[in-house]
């Protein structure tokens, strides 16, 4: 019989790629998770991943595997929520800023429907103050959004600095003429205090290109277009930071979690927990 730890050890390496990241995300150590992959492929009879030191991949049994092993861990939680303890069911209206979409939601949101089957999660992307205003409207139950250094509202996950990001500096820089500004519309956080910085240094600025999506905005700086300003963590690998003498200093941002009162506590708790358990140690 199959063991479903190994399973999950087995989905989480194909989502990440990755011994050390499939770890972080399961929250155990690397060489466990290796064993757990061992163990499985000497039940099994058959090699289930490739490794090197460049990548990790499945074999041909490892991709005729991978969906039978997410049903199993679907069926697992379908059970688990409808004979255990725990019978969580309702409605719960996730709000979540665009660039946290791009970082570690995915894992998340995964580990929620399996655990929580039988409730229903809507999901809106959008600015964080937009979704702020769409809380406050009663629409949203909770937001993961970003919140100005000095401001209270919300539970804070972590802290993080701005920065400077394009594909070439140098050339930009070279110009002369208004900086070119890549940024999400008003009223977006980042942008402020990006215009903020170059206000107060006396620079002058223009925006090249506004755009509500991340992948937008960071496709207009993979194109040379202009400077975009992000959180470091989620800095795209290949543009360039900045350095701090080129350009004003950014203040940093704080990224939230925000319940709206009278919301359902169990629900809102049940994902506010796994975001936390996901998304601080990263940042610790």
């Amino acid at each position: 019989m199959l063991n479903l730890t190994h399973i999950a050890s087995f989905v989480m390496l194909q989502q990440t790629g990755s011994f050390t990241e499939a770890a972080a995300r399961l929250g155990i150590g690397q060489s466990t998770v290796t064993q757990h992959i061992q163990r499985l492929e000497k039940s099994l009879g058959r090699q289930l991943v490739f490794r090197d030191t460049h990548q990790v991949r499945l074999t041909a049994e490892g991709e005729a595997l991978l969906g039978h092993a997410r049903g199993m861990l679907d069926l697992n939680g379908k059970v688990t929520a409808l004979f255990g303890e725990n019978r969580l069911r309702g409605r719960l209206r996730l709000g979540v800023s665009e660039d946290v979409v791009a970082s570690r939601l995915t894992a998340i949101l995964a580990d929620f429907i399996r655990l929580y089957p039988l409730v229903d999660l809507e999901m809106t992307v959008a600015l964080s103050a937009v979704l702020n205003q769409m809380q406050e409207a009663g629409d949203l139950d909770l937001v993961l959004a970003k919140r100005h250094i000095g401001e209270t509202h919300g539970r804070l996950l972590y802290r993080e600095p701005l920065v400077w990001l394009a594909l070439d500096p140098d050339l930009l820089m070279s110009r002369g003429n208004a900086l070119p500004l890549i940024a999400f519309p008003p009223p977006s956080i980042t942008r402020r205090i990006a215009q903020e910085a170059l206000d107060a240094a006396r620079m002058p600025w223009r925006i090249v290109c506004t755009c509500g999506s991340l992948s937008g905005l960071t496709a207009a700086a993979r194109a040379g277009m202009g400077f975009l300003v992000q959180p470091r963590s989620m800095a795209p690998t290949d543009l360039r930071e900045v350095s701090a003498d080129r350009l004003p200093p950014l203040a940093d941002v704080e990224f939230v979690l925000v319940q709206r009162r009278g919301a359902d506590a169990a629900l809102v708790d049940a994902l506010s927990n796994l975001i936390v358990a996901k998304i601080a140690p990263h940042h610790a």
